[in-house]
């Protein structure tokens, strides 16, 4: 991640999201087929390590973090302990990623499946990251969230609630509440799931396609998809906290 993220009140919001199994991906989508002998770690603040086409990034990048130590048997089996102060901020967003580099008419499938397990503990999001027209616009998929987490909108009420662009919107397999803004590098389009979830599939291409049908995209069906990322940002961790993902994988057709 390279931007800065403002942290608001957490809101709560409805149920809603469901998980149902994922058809077999053209890109890698076997946790086996990418595992390795010999588990990687870093403490690095912008290290990675490539599997299979996949890349898993430590990404350090807030103001006054503490130490996170990144760990991966694979894409899909990796985590991190992170122990970063409870300042403003976010600090970090370790995540695996795959790079598409298409444009959206070009496509006819993008789709994914996370699987995670997370702290009870400390405020952070589990949330997919998706790039478009090389950093131009940022989408991001919030799963579960907790703490001083919110997101990036247009505005926000006296009280830090922020504004939402569109309510109870279902498409991509799953019902958001929609926020539009910038952080003064890119527009940042959150899509907030209305029931948290540690575990579903999620159609991107079908997110994108709705996104462009509102004008959204400069660009309009030829906006470039960069990549396709999925992890946490962490806010805060003070004393050493746990995430992990235990399946990840992009099908992009």
């Amino acid at each position: 991640m390279k931007r800065a993220l403002f942290l608001i009140p957490l809101i709560a919001l409805a149920a809603g999201c469901q998980h149902t199994p994922m058809a077999t991906a053209s890109t890698p989508a076997s946790a086996d087929s990418a595992q390795t002998a010999t588990r990687w770690t870093a403490t690095g603040l912008r290290d990675e390590h490539p599997f299979g086409g996949y890349f898993v990034r430590n990404n350090v990048w807030g103001v006054g973090p503490g130490p996170q130590q990144i760990w991966a048997d694979s894409h899909a089996r990796w985590g991190v302990h992170a122990d970063h102060p409870a300042t403003e901020g976010v600090k970090s967003y370790p995540h695996a990623g795959w790079e598409v580099g298409r444009p959206l008419h070009a496509l006819q499938t993008v789709k994914s499946r996370f699987a995670v397990t997370v702290p009870a503990a400390g405020s952070y999001n589990s949330a997919y990251d998706i790039w478009c027209e090389k950093h131009a616009y940022e989408i991001m998929l919030w799963f579960n969230w907790r703490g001083k987490m919110g997101p990036i909108a247009r505005s926000w009420d006296a009280t830090g609630k922020p504004a939402v662009e569109v309510e109870n919107v279902t498409v991509g397999g799953h019902t958001w509440d929609i926020y539009k803004g910038t952080n003064g590098y890119n527009v940042v389009i959150s899509f907030m799931c209305t029931s948290q979830t540690n575990a579903g599939e999620v159609d991107v291409k079908a997110i994108l396609d709705w996104i462009e049908a509102r004008g959204w995209f400069a660009q309009g069906r030829d906006v470039l998809l960069d990549e396709v990322q999925f992890g946490w940002e962490i806010a805060d961790s003070p004393g050493g906290l746990d995430f992990a993902v235990t399946d990840f994988a992009v099908e992009v057709k």
